[in-house]
């Protein structure tokens, strides 16, 4: 059996050319697509059909807004056999635009999804900006976080990886609450008290790019964490 692995990049804009080499070295065929991360994206637009011609299994694997993909292509594409997501997010979100208008960031079959509305009475208290408490300060003021909640519980296999420094969103508190969400489903988690929003595996160099933001974290605490996940990423794509 042949595994395709389909790798989604997060805000930075960066295709993750490194985890793309690293995987492939272990024998996977893997496709590290560059995406422009704006409002309503088309899911169906990322190449799954093409991994899907040449391989039996299909994997996702993405980080922040790319696990955001992840999960929700995991949850609506039924031939996706496993997501693994770093610094995953529960649920989908906002993409503002220049005027200042509120759009989700997916759509599904034409149809944009629905989603968090970003707050527009939070502040940054810091600078450079921690994004944290704009992100659970928009779940307590949405009049419907239920339609939001990306569909976890529909995915048949996963794997969600987060630091619990990050400065980016609480994507441990995300982590914990897919977990619920999956009950008996098979959820295997990694965390890492000390690391950030950008784990880093082994062979692979931390990224710069993207937008100026507090992401939490240290080099050592990331790596540690991309360490001990790499053994479960390995096992999680053999099986």
């Amino acid at each position: 059996m042949s595994t395709g692995v389909l790798i989604l990049h997060g805000s930075s804009g960066t295709p993750d050319v490194d985890r793309a080499r690293i995987l492939r070295a272990e024998g996977y065929d893997v496709l590290a697509p560059a995406w422009a991360v704006r409002a309503e994206v088309p899911l169906e637009s990322f190449p799954l059909d093409e991994l899907a011609e040449r391989n039996d299994r299909l994997v996702l694997m993405g980080s922040s807004w790319g696990a955001e993909a992840a999960l929700l292509l995991g949850a609506l594409d039924e031939r996706v056999d496993a997501v693994v997501a770093f610094a995953p997010g529960a649920y989908v979100w906002d993409r503002v635009q220049q005027d200042g208008g509120q759009r989700s960031a997916w759509t599904w079959q034409g149809e944009p999804l629905p989603f968090v509305p970003f707050d527009s009475s939070w502040r940054a208290d810091e600078d450079p900006p921690s994004y944290t408490s704009m992100y659970r300060q928009s779940l307590r003021t949405c009049a419907d976080v239920q339609a939001a909640r990306i569909p976890v519980e529909r995915i048949r296999d996963v794997l969600l990886i987060a630091g619990g420094d990050d400065k980016v969103w609480p994507s441990v508190d995300f982590a914990e609450e897919i977990v619920r969400r999956r009950g008996p489903l098979p959820t295997r988690v990694v965390t890492g008290a000390a690391a950030g929003h950008r784990v880093v595996l082994p062979g692979e160099t931390p990224k710069t790019a993207g937008q100026t933001m507090a992401r939490g974290g240290t080099d050592a605490a990331d790596r540690e964490l991309g360490e001990r996940a790499w053994p479960e990423i390995l096992s999680f794509l053999a099986d």
